[in-house]
């Protein structure tokens, strides 16, 4: 009969098996969160005659020999909690589980019912059984406290007598150590079958410095040995181990500690779906199993097809699954992530750790930062970039480079593992010295960009300025791998034959090994051409062998006006269309010089994205629409006809963080209209879509304000109307607080401005965003009349001289000299140029105009605004719905991707015809435009995009498949650089196309000589000729020859209408309701009533006495209890 101890309380019954660490820790969790509700009883049932106790600490056994010593909880903890709440058995074996009666069987006969059961049921040590010999007297597992007991016992006898440990891994290890505190054995000898121990978390060099270590202890240490026979006497005790190799040792006592495996006995008699490789009960992301309402965590868990060995994943696992029990219906449900598997351990009096992705070099990075992740998905060694290469070619390479450091008298050795920019720590080991290891182990888990060089995690930060390796003799070895000493790379930079870190290792071969030598290289490359008079390389991309701030100094000085002059004076191939990269850097300094119009058909197609049409393009494709409010200050007219436009045209509208109004939803159709009545009333871009100054925030100050002491808003709005307009680097963000109080958050902006009873502090490189910098102060108690003259060098000085989409926060970081230096150039006129900085402020202000006011009044560019170039049908491309009384696009699935074959539709067409698409007019100065002219068009339900690029047609599907956008046709047309020759070698500075780029009969253009489309969206980039994409191999685009005929039209070869709409029509693609699944806030709703904004409640009485009855009898029943440790 099935004990039912719950019925009556109508709370759940839960029942764990298992009480080790794991289900010790999921108890101590349901108890903690539960303990309001109560919504739960719960039954533990222990297999071992102990409870809960210590697993890792085990050798300390040895020297206490009492469990309790060892119990995660006395024994009255089992009994603190309310009545019912916790019961458990102890030396009770589950033998049945019953998921249809939703029973579990004892092996004491008892029947426990359930609603929610966790299998918390650990693992076995594994016994070598198909080994001659296993089942001797003397042969010993290393797991619980029975193990320990009988060894101790057995040990006693055999006192005198050699003991061998089969295994090298971390309990091998630690099954050494204890037995070398008995004290029993004259000779104790660890066997590893691998070259070093510790293999699963150690590389070959630090396994080997361990192994040196512990031999040093006295532990005999054989590697390299695999065990073929355990030798017994008649008796069947054990004698010795007989090797594979012939070789013997003579023993008395053997103990294997050679892994685990998953106890999932119980649950595959169940019928419960387990992992027929390496065992385990397979779980998903939620932990359940194959059967409603059973669960399983820790070491007999099978999660993506593995078990984890450790304790940390298992408490994680106990963490989510205690939480989605209790909290659920109140919160977001928690989904089990990747585990954490470092480890810290001193074995032997060893200190040991690894961390992260500790063998990322070894066997490729298991997980890269996501940034990091789409850029390695693009082929940088002139591949297709799938595995294994072109043609016979060797595999790509690993996208990851170690820095190692290695002390022998110390013994001390780290390997830290980087991503190949050296910006994100993925991983590494540490042997000796493992103090750091709390502070990398985060590192590695935000996945956050690194804000110090590589180098200075192992060898620490620089001191007074010195370079590393400064202190490093000449023949010092550097890269190991190669025997190259610091002199060969100093040898090879000062002979001029190397230029460049790619020079040096093709040179010396420095850094082409395990790649951990290369920060060291690169900072002896780095000094050593600064010594020579020689700039680094930091070029804009492969079209440029020119940095940003380079190629701005050399437009300012040549006074080019194009692109394409840019490209032909001064780029690798004057005939190159340029990329990506290159063309939006050189629209923003061509802008940030001569100011001239973004549309304007010179500079239109440099322009990234929102800049094309004046408006930050949003997840549906329709755009932004913010004016410009200098300071925050607006009239009440004119917030009268911002009301007016967004209730027409059905706008979103939002207050910005930035003190203006941000209207969304506007269609590019619209847009013209829009900006007519705005324009109208007295209003002007705001520049939100641009490079630019975007607000200078202020608070009401002296204006209002009884506390301010300097009038904010005056200096705010002088700030801003000076500024307005002028592109840069990055976007620019102000703001003026009017006294210390600081309402206008002024020190963390990329200028700030703070009253002082003597003027305005005057703060500098700030920013939010992902990666926040407070500001520093450049000037003190700064009269207001030289404020503006401050700043105008300021900004001049980053606009000249930062780095392509630099913040000011990062540019002055990476500024030598610092803050010092900026405050010498431009308050001391150390470089005697402040006058230059300013003239050049002038002018851009002098220059300054409406961008929707000139855009109005043109004719030409009113026409660049209109959905489809053949037709003024419009279209929808997303469902919309409302929320909070206003619309907005539906959200997009968690994978909104369309990962169809797109580019292999051209060969399963049953047809094709040319069909006429529009005037050739339209393309009127493609040829000299720097990316061509492009048009959407319409046939049936489908958009198309057509392009004219250096006078041949492209057209393709309008639709991006990363998120079903409709925006092809608006995105940047890019071409990669042409092969250069070096040493009878070709090579490129960029990947060639992925996939049979080119190689499709009509579409007869050499492998990465088409140019790609650039989606505005998220960059995916789409060969124009293939379809294939370029960065992404998931996806692809259909394609469709092109050509201009007599007639005077454009005409695109096309299949029949349906079933042209059937692959690629609008209907079939379009974002729907429903797709993204469960609002995100559903259970946040759920769990306060959120129905919408709240009016006031039927009975509240606003003004008289208030009596505060139930907070007060909650704390007068004693609080609430055990509440969630939030």
């Amino acid at each position: 009969m099935a004990v039912d101890m719950a019925d009556k309380s109508g709370r759940k019954k839960l029942v764990v098996v298992g009480l080790g660490m794991v289900g010790s820790a999921f108890i101590e969790k349901m108890l903690k969160l539960d303990a309001q509700s109560r919504e739960y009883d719960i039954t533990v049932i222990g297999e071992e005659p102990h409870l809960a106790y210590n697993r890792v600490g085990l050798t300390t056994y040895f020297e206490h020999r009492r469990v309790e010593n060892l119990y995660l909880n006395p024994k009255e903890w089992y009994h603190t909690g309310p009545e019912g709440a916790l019961g458990y058995l102890v030396n009770t074996r589950a033998t049945e589980i019953d998921s249809r009666a939703k029973t579990v069987t004892c092996s004491t006969g008892e029947v426990f019912s359930y609603d929610v059961l966790v299998l918390a049921t650990g693992s076995d040590a594994l016994l070598p059984r198909q080994t001659p010999g296993h089942d001797a007297t003397g042969v010993f597992v290393y797991r619980t406290i029975e193990d320990l007991t009988s060894l101790i016992e057995f040990a006693d006898q055999r006192r005198g007598t050699t003991t061998a440990v089969v295994g090298g891994g971390l309990l091998g290890l630690e099954a050494a150590k204890a037995m070398m505190d008995l004290e029993c054995y004259d000779k104790v000898k660890l066997i590893e079958r691998n070259p070093w121990v510790l293999s699963r978390q150690l590389d070959e060099d630090a396994g080997f410095m361990v192994v040196e270590q512990v031999r040093q202890l006295g532990l005999d240490v054989l590697l390299s040995k695999r065990v073929a026979k355990i030798e017994v006497d008649p008796n069947n005790h054990v004698q010795g181990l007989l090797f594979e190799d012939g070789e013997r040792i003579s023993c008395s006592t053997v103990c294997f500690a050679i892994g685990i495996r998953a106890r999932d006995d119980l649950a595959r008699t169940a019928g419960i779906e387990c992992a027929e490789r390496g065992g385990g009960i397979i779980v998903g992301n939620d932990l359940g199993t194959s059967e409603p309402d059973i669960y399983a965590i820790g070491e007999c868990a099978s999660w993506q097809g593995q078990t984890f060995g450790l304790i940390a994943p298992g408490v994680e696992m106990a963490d989510v699954l205690s939480f989605n029990l209790t909290q659920a219906k109140l919160h977001q449900p928690r989904i089990f992530k990747r585990p954490d598997l470092s480890t810290k351990l001193k074995l032997l009096g060893v200190d040991v750790a690894s961390f992260g992705d500790f063998f990322a070099d070894r066997d490729g990075p298991q997980y890269l930062p996501p940034r990091v992740a789409k850029k390695a998905k693009t082929p940088t060694d002139g591949t297709n970039g799938v595995d294994g290469g072109v043609n016979g070619s060797s595999p790509a390479p690993i996208p990851v480079k170690a820095l190692t450091y290695r002390d022998p008298f110390q013994k001390v050795y780290k390997k830290y593992i980087f991503t190949e920019d050296g910006k994100y720590l993925l991983g590494g080991m540490m042997i000796g010295d493992t103090s750091d290891y709390i502070k990398l182990v985060p590192m590695v888990k935000s996945m956050k960009e690194l804000d110090m060089p590589p180098g200075q995690l192992i060898l620490g930060a620089k001191k007074d300025g010195g370079d590393d390796g400064d202190d490093l003799s000449d023949d010092t070895q550097v890269c190991s791998c190669h025997n190259v000493t610091k002199a060969d790379v100093i040898q090879a930079v000062k002979e001029g034959g190397c230029k460049s870190i790619g020079d040096i290792k093709s040179c010396t071969k420095a850094g082409t090994g395990c790649g951990g030598c290369l920060p060291l290289v690169t900072t002896i490359f780095n000094k050593t051409m600064a010594a020579m008079g020689n700039e680094v390389k930091n070029h804009l991309c492969p079209h440029f062998h020119f940095s940003r701030a380079d190629l701005y100094n050399i437009i300012m000085v040549k006074r080019f006006q194009t692109f394409q002059q840019v490209m032909r004076e001064v780029g690798n191939d004057g005939n190159s269309s340029g990329c990506e990269v290159c063309k939006p850097a050189i629209g923003s300094i061509l802008s940030s010089l001569w100011n001239r119009h973004v549309m304007d058909k010179t500079t239109h197609g440099l322009q990234d994205t929102n800049d094309r049409f004046l408006g930050n393009i949003q997840r549906n494709g329709t755009y932004s629409v913010v004016p410009r409010m200098a300071g925050g200050e607006i009239t009440p007219e004119k917030l009268v006809v911002i009301g007016e436009v967004a209730a027409k045209y059905k706008l979103y509208t939002k207050v910005t963080g930035g003190q203006r109004i941000d209207m969304f939803g506007a269609k590019k159709q619209d847009l013209p209209d829009i900006w007519r009545r705005l324009v109208e009333a007295g209003m002007e871009s705001g520049h939100a879509y641009a490079k630019s100054l975007r607000t200078v925030k202020s608070c009401v100050g002296t204006t209002w304000c009884r506390f301010g002491i300097g009038d904010s808003v005056g200096m705010a709005v002088r700030l801003e109307e000076r500024y307005k307009g002028i592109r840069a680097p990055h976007k620019i963000k102000g703001g003026v607080s009017g006294c210390v109080r600081e309402c206008a958050e002024a020190q963390n902006k990329d200028f700030g401005l703070i009253a002082t009873e003597k003027g305005f502090n005057i703060f500098v490189a700030g920013n939010g965003g992902a990666n926040p910098k407070h500001s520093e102060l450049l000037a003190k108690d700064v009269p207001p009349a030289d404020v503006i003259p401050i700043l105008d060098r300021y900004l001049v000085l980053y606009m000249r001289t930062a780095d392509k989409l630099q913040r000011t926060a990062r540019w002055l970081e990476n500024l030598p000299g610092g803050l010092k230096y900026l405050q010498e150039v431009i308050l001391d006129d150390k470089l005697g140029i402040c006058a230059s900085l300013e003239a050049q402020m002038q002018e851009l202000v002098d220059s300054f105009f409406d961008e929707w006011a000139e855009a109005i009044q043109s004719p030409d560019l009113i026409a660049q605004f209109r959905q489809f170039a053949n037709t003024d049908e419009a279209v929808e491309v997303t469902e919309v719905e409302v929320d909070r009384d206003q619309q907005r696009p539906v959200y997009w699935a968690k994978d909104a991707a369309a990962k169809e074959d797109f580019k292999g539709l051209r060969d399963r067409w049953s047809s094709l015809t040319w069909q006429p698409m529009l005037e050739a007019s339209y393309f009127a100065g493609a040829d000299e435009a720097p990316s061509g002219v492009s048009a959407a068009v319409k046939r049936g339900d489908t958009q198309l995009a057509v392009w004219r690029v250096r006078g041949r047609y492209y057209a393709t599907q309008q639709m991006c498949p990363h998120k079903r956008a409709f925006a092809l046709s608006d995105g940047l047309v890019g071409e990669d650089p042409k092969p250069t020759v070096c040493n009878g070698t070709t090579t490129s500075d960029v990947s060639g196309a992925k996939g049979d780029s080119g190689a499709n009969g009509s579409h007869g253009e050499a492998a990465g000589k088409a140019p790609y489309i650039s989606c505005p969206f998220h960059k995916r980039n789409f060969d124009m000729t293939s379809g294939d994409c370029r960065n992404d191999a998931e996806m692809s685009i259909a394609t469709f020859e092109a050509e201009e005929r007599d007639d005077g039209m454009v005409y695109v070869q096309l299949p029949p209408v349906e079933e042209l709409d059937a692959a690629l029509g609008t209907t079939k693609w379009m974002v729907r309701k429903g797709e993204s699944g469960e609002h995100p806030f559903a259970a946040l709703d759920a769990k306060v009533g959120f129905k919408g904004r709240r009016g006031r409640k039927p009975g509240v009485q606003p003004v008289g006495p208030r009596v505060v009855r139930k907070p007060v009898a909650v704390l007068a029943g004693g609080g609430c209890g055990s509440a969630p440790d939030w």
